[in-house]
């Protein structure tokens, strides 16, 4: 049967702000303590959407989670009202406080783990939702997770939705940022690309040796087991050190991938030519070809390719079969960056048509378009199951720009989050938002 792919885009909470929480993340380092625009960060996620809708790709949204975590901070020893709870954590434990406000899921990339019904045994759409076990805000994200996710794809027909796999070090996931699926077309049968950082039970470990890695061998493994994956068609590979240790965090900031299509800089993977031998084979035996594009570190150094995050674009089919490639500004505003880009579209060359957006707001903060999305595969019969308003069209989008107008500060200082206002705000927008996409009960669940 035939199916699409789905971009299921984050949208920016309203407690976006600069905390630096991410260490690896060396934009999000960098940035720490300046101050945010919430407005302008949702306004810009919002613009792509409804570009690559306007081009027939097709679009979904996913709402944040409710912030700020009261949750962790009573977990944490903090009582009292919910505004004295804030304002003994902002006094106390600052740091605490911008984890329990951060919106970085607003990075689906890192939601969770998705495999189309063609390649599960049991014919349903799989959902592990990661458990992020590497960083203290992004930890507590999990259940919410589960939950929206249980709310949209809810028919249990045509969906599966795991609980994350346990919390641990040992088990770190990461989502779909050390993910990809390759295959002919949507509708058949794939190849799935799990990328990992290290194994926590290898007889020989091997550390980073500026940064640790965030995902594990064996909870990819374990997603792959939990989806009734084939393992013929399973494919793993370790990231370099190198690449680890330059800030890739997640394989996603140093390839794309996308249906016969792999883009990667020649740092990625450890026995880079192992990797793809093997790759090619799976996809060979699957009965497509796989155009592997090998980014040389002459061509593009692999620090460049960490500051311009070329590797953090999406690759798309436009309805008529072209190739596009959405990027960063920071790409265009890079000379190296943006000569490489150059060759992709030149005239035979493997990309039509590159779309460069202005995400300064998330880049800032270490996450460009393709963190930005949650890729998900679904035929007509699954798409009508999924009954909450969460396809981007025109109108829908008017609605949201409207409310992130009205809602939204545009200007965030890590600071600011003791200001027992911001709550008042946050609450009011976000059950408003409930109605606004079909969610009924989302945000009630503190």
């Amino acid at each position: 049967m035939s199916a699409q792919e789905i971009n299921f885009d984050g949208l920016v909470g309203p407690s976006h702000h600069h905390a630096g929480l991410a260490t690896g993340n060396v934009a999000s380092m960098r940035n720490r303590g300046s101050a945010a625009n919430p407005r302008k960060a949702a306004l810009q996620g919002l613009e792509k959407m409804l570009a690559l809708h306007r081009r027939g790709i097709p679009q979904g949204v996913l709402p944040p989670l409710a912030r700020p975590n009261l949750r962790l901070l009573r977990a944490l020893g903090f009582h009292g009202s919910d505004a004295a709870v804030i304002a003994k954590a902002g006094k106390l434990e600052p740091q605490l406080l911008s984890a329990a406000y951060s919106a970085s899921s607003m990075w689906t990339a890192n939601a969770a783990t998705v495999s189309p019904a063609t390649d599960c045994a049991d014919a349903k759409v799989h959902f592990t939702p990661a458990n992020l076990s590497a960083k203290l805000h992004r930890s507590v994200e999990h259940p919410d997770t589960a939950r929206l996710l249980r709310q949209i794809f809810s028919d249990a027909t045509h969906f599966v939705v795991h609980d994350a796999i346990p919390g641990v070090a040992a088990l770190g996931d990461e989502g779909a940022a050390n993910h990809t699926r390759f295959a002919r077309r949507h509708g058949e049968a794939g190849v799935h690309f799990f990328v990992y950082g290290d194994e926590a039970f290898a007889s020989k470990q091997s550390a980073a040796r500026r940064f640790a890695p965030r995902q594990y061998a064996e909870a990819s493994r374990a997603v792959a087991r939990l989806h009734q994956l084939d393992p013929a068609r399973t494919v793993y590979a370790r990231q370099s050190l190198a690449a680890i240790d330059a800030g890739v965090f997640h394989n996603d900031v140093i390839a794309v991938g996308h249906l016969d299509t792999l883009l990667y800089h020649q740092a990625a993977f450890d026995d880079e030519a192992k990797v793809i031998r093997t790759l090619s084979g799976a996809c060979d035996a699957a009965g497509f070809s796989l155009n592997c594009i090998r980014v040389a570190d002459d061509q593009l150094s692999l620090q460049d390719a960490v500051a311009t995050y070329l590797f953090n674009s999406q690759l798309l089919c436009s309805p008529d079969g072209r190739k596009l490639m959405v990027v960063p500004a920071e790409c265009q505003d890079h000379a190296a960056c943006r000569r490489y880009l150059e060759t992709l579209t030149a005239s035979g060359g493997p990309i039509a048509e590159v779309l460069s957006f202005d995400l300064r707001e998330s880049m800032r903060n270490g996450g460009g378009p393709a963190c930005l999305r949650l890729r998900v595969v679904l035929d007509a019969p699954q798409a009508a199951a999924i009954t909450s308003r969460v396809f981007l069209d025109e109108a829908l989008y008017g609605t949201l720009a409207d409310w992130v107008t009205r809602h939204y500060r545009d200007r965030l200082l890590p600071e600011d989050l003791r200001d027992p206002q911001l709550l008042d705000e946050i609450r009011g927008a976000l059950h408003e938002l409930e109605g606004i996409l079909a969610l009924p009960g989302f945000y009630s669940v503190d």
